[in-house]
């Protein structure tokens, strides 16, 4: 009778261990960085919704004397406010707008002489960074104001663009309640 010789290889859990421990720090690490990755693309998309919606606004209204009946719902329906902004819906069925961040942007024409556009729902380093961008800071612009929160700066009194500081003591609600408001002219 023949005997058969059995060799068995294969990992001792100790081994097995170490790679799990391995795979694990791997995924905690990708996962940080597609967090800060998307950070990065939400504020890049939310400064371009603005700086389009202005110009949209403006185009529109260049003929006009002023921006008497100009609201969120009459730039959704001319088309002013991008469609990556209205959630899915077409110009002609949504009511309401929104920033990258899922925050309501509300555009207003009161007074009649300059317009509003704010974007909530941001939060606090989003909203810094945001309100801290100069969006125009010289007379050309047609920029009048932003406010961050509690804090404002103006083109009159040479305070535009915010300075980190006030920008940072402006966006200081807790969680995504801060808000940017732009008035330009």
């Amino acid at each position: 009778m023949m005997k058969m010789r059995s060799e068995q290889t294969g990992r001792s859990m100790v081994e097995m261990l170490g790679v799990l421990a391995i795979i694990g720090v791997l995924s905690v690490g990708g996962i940080a960085g597609y967090s800060k990755a998307m950070a990065k693309y939400k504020l890049t998309k939310c400064m371009d919704q603005v700086s389009t919606t202005v110009t949209n606004i403006r185009t529109l209204y260049s003929g006009q004397p002023n921006y008497d009946g100009l609201t969120t719902q009459t730039m959704i329906q001319m088309g002013a406010v991008g469609a990556e902004m209205l959630n899915g819906k077409s110009p002609t069925t949504a009511t309401a707008a929104y920033n990258a961040f899922n925050g309501a942007v509300t555009i207003d024409g009161t007074p009649a002489q300059t317009f509003k556009l704010k974007f909530a729902g941001l939060s606090k380093d989003a909203c810094v960074a945001i309100a801290s961008s100069d969006w125009g800071s010289g007379s050309g612009s047609g920029l009048v104001s932003i406010t961050a929160g509690t804090k404002s700066g103006t083109t009159a009194a040479g305070t535009l663009p915010l300075k980190l500081s006030d920008a940072a003591a402006g966006c200081n609600a807790v969680g995504d309640a801060n808000s940017v408001t732009w008035e330009y002219y």
